[in-house]
């Protein structure tokens, strides 16, 4: 009886020596420094970006805002919710237009790592009504 349990006892921990742990091939997200994005709204969208949250990214939207990418228009709200969680911010490398152009280098879990921009325009009533993203040649 020793005898048998000894072998299930080594033959599961043989077992146990060559799991993976899920987490390995996933990154972390990481807190990024926003306070090079000067204009509030623009801050407080991109932070909901970063931190996956579309509910709270919308938000600081119109109800049609429009979103042109690389200068072709696009569905706004299906771009919003697919890709938000999957794409983000790695670095804030320039901010232009009186903080409503953003800079910086981007991961999306789909296309990888490049540089990109979002420029954001702002209604009376402080709400984004349009974006343009794109990738960027700086």
């Amino acid at each position: 009886m020793n005898r048998i349990m000894a072998v299930v006892f080594l033959a599961c921990g043989q077992i146990a020596c060559g799991q993976r742990n899920d987490d390995q091939g996933q990154q972390q997200i990481a807190v990024m420094d926003t306070t090079k994005l000067t204009d509030k709204t623009v801050r407080s969208a991109i932070e909901a970006w970063q931190q996956g949250d579309s509910r709270l990214w919308l938000s600081y939207f119109t109800s049609n805002a429009k979103l042109l990418d690389d200068g072709k228009p696009r569905d706004f709200h299906k771009f919003s919710t697919e890709a938000i969680g999957h794409e983000r911010f790695t670095s804030f490398d320039k901010v232009e237009d009186s903080g409503l152009s953003v800079y910086g280098k981007f991961h999306s879990d789909t296309w990888g790592n490049f540089k990109t921009y979002f420029k954001f325009h702002i209604d009376g009533a402080g709400k984004i009504y349009q974006l343009e993203i794109g990738q960027a040649d700086y």
